[in-house]
């Protein structure tokens, strides 16, 4: 008895099930964290297996300027003032449910956000 069922976990465990791999990156968190709670909304309505959203490195990019001082000659103590802008990323896995793939290309997705989906396996 115990042969068959070792057999038979074998045989289920060498099936290999496509997955679907979205990546989010975007300025606003909130917007990414709202967006991946609808996928995983619409992953879990239709059965399909999610995995994150896992949460990547922030990038943050960093751009120092020098103030122009309306003072006589020379440049006196020089300000400068830093503009930064961060980048957040996410990433989501889901069991690749063709119906629930489509109802996830019908999300609205802002401008600031920009997201790809692969199929993997």
């Amino acid at each position: 008895m115990e042969l068959k069922f070792h057999y038979l976990h074998k045989e289920i465990g060498e099936v290999s099930m496509q997955k679907a791999r979205i990546k989010l990156s975007g300025t606003n968190p909130e917007a990414l964290n709202n967006i991946c709670s609808q996928i995983k909304e619409i992953a879990e309505k239709f059965g399909a297996s999610v995995r994150g959203p896992i949460y990547l490195p922030t990038k943050r990019l960093i751009v120092p300027t020098m103030k122009q001082k309306k003072t006589g000659t020379g440049h006196g103590n020089a300000t400068w003032d830093r503009w930064e802008m961060r980048i957040h990323k996410r990433i989501m896995e889901i069991g690749a449910n063709q119906r629930a793939l489509r109802y996830i290309m019908r999300i609205n997705i802002p401008e600031n956000v920009n997201i790809s989906i692969e199929l993997t396996e």
